[in-house]
């Protein structure tokens, strides 16, 4: 599997039943092992599609961002996985597309709207890799501006717990408490002449941190209670 129809592989109903039953499944798992709560569901768009962007401080943000819809959501992942037909096929199941590690983030950044324009919901952590702490990180600007390009909502959310359950460099998965906070869409600016300003992109960045922070703050608190 190669080029743009990689990422957009896996469309097929086989496929999300596939998504589905895995979801289910991850899902479950985190519901009694780590005794997961998901508060704000509602501000998740029921259709169309938007950037999930979380806080990133465990192995396992990726499976509980999956676990915040039904529908499925996209994911970037290394394009040396698509090398094995089946694994790659597994992985665009799953809602993950292939972009090439050490390129421009440019290839990234045109995957990912690609995959808005389709309609698709796309993850991104703004954060960039895993982070440790109560403090959010100064933010990439990848998120904001690829939602902006796109003209999606940025839905932000906050994970209590998951650092405590497999932080960086833990090889164990514990059985903690995590609590899932989804904040209300953030919209994105309307465009120039076609073209996206910076400074309305670093404006949406910023206040994507400062809601990122009091979300982790408020799930943190949850999560510990």
């Amino acid at each position: 599997m190669s080029g743009v129809e990689s990422y957009l592989a896996g469309n097929g109903r086989g496929s999300r039943l596939f998504y589905s039953a895995v979801r289910s499944l991850v899902t479950f798992i985190l519901l009694t092992y780590c005794r997961m709560r998901i508060e704000g569901r509602q501000n998740i768009p029921e259709s169309g599609a938007y950037v999930l962007a979380p806080v990133h401080r465990s192995y396992i943000d990726t499976p509980i961002a999956s676990a915040c819809t039904r529908r499925r959501l996209r994911f970037m992942g290394k394009d040396s996985l698509w090398k094995n037909g089946t694994i790659g096929w597994i992985l665009s199941a799953l809602g993950a597309f292939p972009v090439t590690r050490g390129s421009a983030d440019r290839q990234a950044v045109t995957r990912g709207i690609q995959v808005l324009q389709s309609g698709e919901p796309l993850v991104l952590f703004p954060e960039g890799e895993r982070k440790s702490g109560p403090t959010v990180e100064p933010l990439m600007d990848g998120a904001a501006y690829i939602a902006c390009k796109a003209g999606v909502p940025i839905v932000p959310v906050g994970i209590g717990g998951s650092e405590r359950v497999m932080g960086k460099g833990a090889k164990f998965i514990h059985p903690r408490k995590v609590v899932v906070v989804i904040g209300e869409p953030i919209p994105a600016p309307s465009s120039v002449d076609g073209r996206m300003p910076r400074t309305a992109v670093k404006e949406i960045s910023l206040r994507l941190h400062g809601r990122l922070q009091e979300l982790l703050d408020e799930s943190s608190r949850l999560a510990n209670g």
